[in-house]
């Protein structure tokens, strides 16, 4: 299933260490045995006194945490070298694969089907296969587009 919203933290430099510790907190507790994961999605962009916090949370609370296997995943852009977080975590880096858009479509094509007898939004575009996810863009931002 796609992350809700209590799984995933979008960082940015305004994003506060409250916040932080609470995504971290949810995923080393004793309930994220729920098979949920819980994401940072561009980390880097947090600032120093954040991302040193994030750190000692998470190397704190897994120290003192009963979860065997925890699902944390940790997102940031790999030409970011001056960010923090992506030194204090160097040993748990992984690289992933660039993939094309047309192998990323055929995924997306295969799992984020709606299900049968469903009247979503995505009958809205016209399609013949429906989706639970769509992406509009549009090139000036809060004119209803």
């Amino acid at each position: 299933p796609l992350p809700t919203y209590d799984e995933v933290l979008v960082c940015t430099p305004d994003t506060e260490e409250e916040e932080v510790e609470l995504i971290v907190r949810r995923a080393l507790s004793s309930d994220s045995q729920n098979q949920k994961i819980y994401c940072l999605l561009g980390a880097e962009k947090l600032v120093y006194k954040v991302s040193k916090q994030l750190e000692s949370h998470f190397f704190r609370l897994l120290q003192s945490s009963t979860v065997p296997e925890y699902r944390f995943i940790i997102f940031c852009n790999a030409k970011a070298h001056n960010s923090y977080v992506i030194t204090a975590f160097d040993t748990y880096k992984v690289t992933i694969p660039c993939y094309s858009k047309t192998e990323i479509q055929a995924y997306l094509n295969t799992h984020l089907k709606v299900p049968c007898g469903t009247a979503p939004v995505a009958q809205a575009f016209e399609e013949p296969y429906q989706q639970n996810v769509k992406f509009v863009f549009s090139n000036q931002a809060g004119m209803g587009r």
